[in-house]
């Protein structure tokens, strides 16, 4: 694009000749429509920008599009798809009611759970009401109403005295025998191992930062200082971190790893050998990744990282041989390019580039969509069937793959007749740089379409992230990445996090090395939950040592 368009010259200059100045005229035009063209193409960009600015300030998240106006593009896409050999063709009344698929929402209230404690309390009918009013004869009691209220009582902490016993002998006067007192998480630590799941727990599975725990905590009469709940919060994650070495050496051994990143913030930590500054640290911006393994290794592996360098994902992943689903991330490329591992690309992120361009082409873009939803209603189809992955194969074979080939047909077509630099043109671009990896889900029934397993699972850092803000030191994010990871592995395996990390925090200790993964998430039988203790009324009543 010229840097200036075209130069008036002075009124003297001018050619008198009439076929002079109207060729001067001609290309003062051109010139003057190229810099328009430029122009509006620069204006229609930042436009561009701004709505998608707007829209994420002040919009809906969701991406969803009307399945009204989408009905309208897919009449043309089915026109498309029967011109497909009789082979392949689908039926055009079968993919209709997949497209339509919908979840069924119960109706009515839940009930309470039968396992929760139930407490009984009486209403005897007073005195004076047991006459009959008519007769005045006594009444007999023929049965009871019972009329279930869910009530709470606010957490307890209490302070558990593990009273040892003391035997001396009376005759040789030795030293007094002691009984075995219960190992400690922690020595000198008055906090016991609920104590210490519950702080891990609301934190990263409840997003509570330390802060309001210590406000809720002085709420019960128990004064511990945000600094002290911090010590203990790295001491549980040194604690459990052979579980978290072995959960990475789990999910390697998958056949499929879907992975994500998400920028957390941290205060840089000082280097040694140099002096501190004065004044407020500023900070900066690290990653937390997360990797998580096929249904034979489901454990969830998150991973911090002080930048976003594509040697990260490389060191955690080197060796790896299987399908990794990840995002167009170009720090992956060399990996999948000199490694083993093969690329497996998000029909989520494709379709949320024509999401995003709506507004410049909505046409053209919601035929996209139309089309990409053709591709999810047939795993929307596999799912209801509940097809294994050799018949979820089959049903791809048949019905993605025809459909993806007319996808690849019009995707080309557009690129002809689409400026490379429009949202629209991008979006084409995206899935044309993307195509062979967006196609390999085809290959294997145990592949998913999209990547959206580990962006859910990135969701409890982005929820967590807006409550504690940042992570005070580097080594915080290595910390809080080990934890995470244990509690979102509990989660996938429908694990109560608090009851899993009492009962290993109590254990680990004294428990062998060369049976850790018996404490692993995927391996973990749980116990029964600790019995409600009964609490006496004041302090000890003895003293005595």
């Amino acid at each position: 694009m010229p840097t200036t368009p075209f130069s008036l010259p002075d009124l003297e200059s001018l050619p008198d000749d009439p076929a002079s100045l109207k060729s001067f005229i001609q290309t003062l035009y051109e010139n003057f429509q190229e810099v328009l063209k430029d122009k509006d193409e620069s204006n229609e960009r930042l436009r561009h920008q701004i709505y998608l600015l707007v829209k994420q300030r002040y919009g809906r998240r969701s991406e969803k599009v009307s399945d009204d106006q989408l009905s309208l593009y897919l009449k043309e896409i089915e026109g498309v798809l029967n011109a497909v050999s009789q082979a392949n063709k689908p039926d055009t009344q079968e993919e209709t009611q997949t497209i339509t698929y919908s979840r069924k929402k119960g109706h009515g209230r839940n009930k309470p759970p039968e396992d929760l404690p139930r407490v009984r309390v009486e209403h005897p009918l007073p005195e004076e009401k047991k006459t009959c009013c008519e007769c005045h004869q006594p009444l007999t009691q023929m049965g009871e109403e019972i009329r279930t209220t869910l009530e709470h009582i606010p957490a307890v902490t209490y302070i558990q005295e593990d009273v040892l016993e003391k035997w001396a002998c009376n005759t040789c006067k030795n030293a007094p025998v002691t009984s075995e007192a219960p190992a400690r998480p922690m020595e000198r630590c008055v906090a016991g191992p609920g104590f210490l799941a519950h702080i891990v727990t609301s934190k990263y599975a409840d997003h509570l930062p330390l802060y309001r725990q210590e406000e809720i905590l002085k709420r019960s009469g128990v004064d511990i200082n945000r600094s002290t709940l911090c010590d203990w919060v790295g001491h549980v994650a040194d604690l459990v971190f052979p579980l978290y070495e072995a959960m990475k050496e789990d999910v390697l051994l998958s056949k499929k790893i879907h992975t994500d990143d998400t920028p957390v913030p941290f205060l840089p930590g000082e280097e040694k050998g140099e002096e501190e500054q004065p004044g407020p640290k500023k900070a900066q911006t690290g990653r937390l990744w997360v990797y998580l393994g096929d249904q034979d290794h489901a454990h969830i592996v998150y991973e911090f990282t002080e930048d976003r360098k594509a040697e990260h994902p490389q060191t955690f992943l080197e060796g790896f041989e299987g399908y990794v689903q990840a995002d167009a991330y170009t720090g992956y490329d060399s990996m999948f390019h000199i490694g083993g591992a093969q690329e497996v690309a998000c029909w989520a992120h494709a379709r949320r580039k024509f999401v995003e361009a709506q507004d410049t082409d909505p046409t053209r873009c919601r035929t996209a969509i139309a089309w990409i939803r053709k591709l999810y209603g047939v795993e929307w189809e596999a799912d209801e069937k509940k097809l294994d992955a050799p018949a979820r194969k089959r049903l791809r074979e048949e019905k993605s793959k025809p459909a993806l080939g007319q996808l690849k047909e019009w995707i080309d077509a557009q690129a002809l007749v689409t400026l490379p630099k429009s949202p629209f043109g991008q979006a084409l671009t995206y899935v044309f740089n993307q195509w062979d990896a967006l196609n390999r889900y085809l290959e294997d029934g145990d592949l998913s379409i999209d990547n959206n397993q580990a962006e859910r699972a990135l969701r409890c850092v982005a929820v967590g992230r807006k409550n504690w803000l940042f992570a005070g030191s580097p080594e915080g994010g290595r910390r809080a990445a080990i934890l995470y990871s244990l509690v979102a592995s509990c989660k996938r395996h429908k694990i109560d996090p608090f009851h899993y990390l009492r009962d290993v925090i109590s254990r680990i200790n004294t428990h062998p090395m060369s049976r850790i993964r018996e404490l692993l998430p995927a391996t973990y039988m749980p116990g029964p939950p600790p019995e409600v203790p009964t609490f006496a009324k004041g302090p000890a009543a003895s003293n005595s040592s």
